[in-house]
């Protein structure tokens, strides 16, 4: 229960819990040997100083009961007495404030020590203690420095201390910072490279730290061969193959009379290329194009006017926050070969397109629905995978492929650091294709 309260208002980053786990005990170090310190500065010394000016208030108060001269004693003794007729000797002691914890040990022990003190004032003049004593059922009132009884300057211990957790705590976060960037480079080469980018990285900070950033290192390398002995065998087998595909369709066309068995055939071999094609795509990805601004707006108006030359009614609208025109930073051919497959899909299976661009701060969303059957939702999660057909979920007399298609598609989003999500259409009742990346 306390963990869960606590867990709010703890700081979320490597470097604030770390800092808080070498500030907490510094602080609670310094609060305890201050309170403390301080608590006993406050209590035995003014004991012992008060102790020892009521030795000088009872031999002066010995002198008055004694009719003696005492005006040489108490100069000597550094006390201003005086008569005090009009004075209250049933008033309550006063305190100069509600802090004045030194004051508290005073009033207690001058009570104490002398039997005929009935009020101590604290707070009647700046800087003086004035004892109202009753003698012989006379009022008289004995007066002193209040530094003579409590120890001056008590706060400078405080500042002290304050000023040394300070420079403490400095120096901690000065050294921890230096411990935590290494991992912070970490965490930004490692996100980059999710999103296709290589930033440089060199082993540095404490043998952990070091030993993450090699293992990283070998992790990034291994993966970028094996996505280029992919990328060169699947553009490989895919370029020996259009060769004699390319040979077949020039065969086809050369024949004199074409019967129905040999349009079939063009259309398979038209097929094939298609499969062909989006090999190559995915195995492609977009590892090799650049970051580049590009406005959301003129990006979907392009696809969609690419789209709307087949006769096909398709309706583009924009919403959000602000202007869609804001360009965004992205790999234009990759985003625009995404919507492209997206918009395909939504061809193939549905009837009525609509496309929708929202923005927002911190992202902008291109939306892809139709009026299609759909895909189920414990389905949507295979669809995203390479090479998934979903054989019952999409009517595929309407269309073919090989299953790369929104495969391609999430890929492109991930590296881009969005995502791409799959539900249903609540305004055409069929698939809702939400392609989102951040701004």
């Amino acid at each position: 229960m306390f963990n869960k309260w606590l867990k709010p208002y703890l700081p979320r980053s490597l470097f604030g819990r770390a800092f808080l786990i070498l500030a907490v005990p510094i602080v609670l170090i310094q609060v305890v040997v201050g309170v403390v310190f301080v608590e006993r500065l406050f209590q035995d010394v003014t004991r012992q100083m008060t102790q020892s000016m009521s030795l000088d208030l009872n031999h002066l108060i010995s002198l008055v009961a004694q009719d003696q001269n005492t005006r040489l004693t108490a100069a000597h003794l550094q006390i201003a007495l005086a008569p005090a007729p009009n004075a209250d000797l049933n008033a309550p002691d006063q305190l100069k404030d509600s802090l004045d914890f030194s004051g508290r040990y005073v009033i207690e022990t001058l009570h104490e020590m002398v039997p005929q003190a009935r009020v101590v004032d604290l707070n009647s003049a700046k800087g003086f203690v004035s004892v109202l004593c009753e003698i012989n059922g006379k009022a008289y009132d004995f007066s002193f420095p209040r530094n003579r009884v409590s120890a001056a300057n008590p706060h400078q211990l405080l500042v002290a201390m304050v000023l040394a957790a300070v420079v403490l705590t400095a120096l901690a976060a000065a050294f921890l910072r230096n411990q935590i960037s290494p991992v912070r480079r970490l965490a930004r080469a490692a996100d980059a490279f999710g999103k296709g980018q290589m930033l440089p990285l060199y082993p540095r900070g404490a043998s952990e730290v070091r030993a993450a950033t090699n293992a990283f290192l070998s992790m990034r390398a291994r993966i970028e061969r094996q996505i280029e002995q992919r990328t060169l065998m699947l553009s490989g087998v895919s370029h020996d193959l259009r060769t004699p595909l390319t040979r077949l369709k020039l065969s086809l066309s050369l024949l004199d009379q074409p019967d129905g068995d040999t349009r079939l055939m063009a259309q398979d071999l038209d097929e094939m290329e298609e499969i062909l094609n989006e090999f190559l795509a995915f195995a492609k990805g977009d590892s090799e194009e650049q970051d580049e601004m590009v406005s959301p707006r003129a990006l979907a108006e392009q696809v969609v006017s690419n789209a709307s030359r087949s006769g096909r009614d398709i309706t583009l609208t924009f919403e959000g926050a602000e202007d869609a025109a804001q360009p965004v930073k992205m790999r234009r051919p990759a985003v625009q070969r995404t919507l492209s497959n997206l918009l395909s899909n939504a061809l193939k299976y549905g009837d009525r397109i609509e496309v929708s661009v929202y923005t927002g701060a911190g992202f902008v969303e291109f939306v892809v629905e139709d009026n299609g059957p759909g895909i189920h939702p414990d389905q949507r999660d295979d669809a995203i995978k390479p090479f998934a057909r979903l054989d019952t979920a999409r009517n595929q007399n309407k269309g073919s492929g090989v299953g790369l298609g929104l495969a391609i598609a999430a890929d492109i989003a991930r590296s881009h650091g969005g995502s791409l999500n799959l539900s249903d259409s609540e305004k055409l009742g069929g698939l809702k294709a939400a392609f989102r990346l951040p701004r």
